[in-house]
């Protein structure tokens, strides 16, 4: 016989089970994963052990639909209920403070030690998830405007352009281009937002790199906001311009870069228009 479908509260008590054990997780601190199964079987309604494991393996999948980061040993399981969503959105309209949180300690021990990144493949048709899983995914990051959540977030793309700056002067410090690592900009800090990049770099060979920085929690394939301008400057200045996707940042901070024109990598959608009188 099916179980019966999680109620809302049964599911409001497994998000909150999970964010408890994610918080514990991202600070190094320590926890069972069984531990917590087990005093959640009281206060279900005759839920076994297996499916709580498996109704957490959704939730992280929900999160990574909100560009979010996850447990990853609750690998995520897709084919969840709606309702499922909803109570993470419940958990996180209750906790508004957890999207704004600042980047952890040990994280910032991390920079220090490695200063640069893993730059890796920008994500492509031949390496995307199975479609129904991709659709499933991209639907969740459409009708929470995922990406305009991460535009929003000050914190968060204010400490990854943070990172590409020490990224870059690392680079330019091991080529043994000190000089041109002391004339690295952080423009958009300096100057304000509108120059359509936020870092002034240099290659190794002295040509210059005007880079607009864009950070996810989530998976390399979280939606990202991009505004008419800084498309503009890319199309003027396309042999210097470079867009570099920071992806996974509270975790294990992965990046890949993308040159003009955009739209050979991503799809653009019009997300609003400006009104002018006749």
């Amino acid at each position: 016989m099916a179980a019966e479908p999680w109620s809302d509260a049964e599911n409001d008590l497994i998000v909150a089970d999970y964010f408890a054990m994610l918080a514990d997780d991202i600070s190094g601190r320590a926890y069972t994963k069984a531990e917590h199964r087990r005093a959640l079987i009281p206060l279900l309604e005759n839920r076994s052990n297996g499916s709580i494991e498996f109704k957490h393996q959704n939730v992280s999948a929900v999160l990574k639909g909100l560009g979010e980061e996850w447990i990853e040993g609750y690998k995520p399981a897709m084919n969840f209920q709606a309702s499922l969503v909803d109570a993470v959105q419940r958990w996180l309209a209750r906790n508004a403070s957890w999207l704004h949180r600042p980047p952890s300690r040990h994280r910032a021990q991390g920079w220090q030690e490695s200063a640069q990144l893993w730059i890796g493949p920008a994500p492509t048709l031949s390496n995307q998830p199975p479609p129904l899983e991709l659709e499933q995914l991209l639907h969740i990051a459409r009708k929470f405007d995922v990406a305009g959540r991460d535009e929003r977030n000050r914190v968060l793309g204010k400490a990854g352009e943070e990172r590409i700056l020490e990224h870059e002067r690392s680079i330019l410090t091991d080529a043994g281009r000190r000089d041109l690592a002391r004339r690295i900009r952080w423009v958009s800090q300096e100057d304000g937002d509108g120059a359509g990049y936020d870092i002034a770099s240099f290659t190794p060979e002295g040509h210059v790199r005007l880079i607009e920085v864009k950070t996810t929690n989530g998976w390399d394939r979280t939606p990202f906001h991009i505004s008419r301008n800084e498309l503009a400057v890319a199309n003027e200045r396309r042999n210097e311009w470079y867009l570099m996707r920071l992806w996974n940042f509270s975790r294990e901070p992965h990046a890949f870069e993308l040159r003009p024109p955009l739209d050979a990598h991503v799809t653009l959608t019009a997300t609003s228009f400006e009104a002018s009188f006749h």
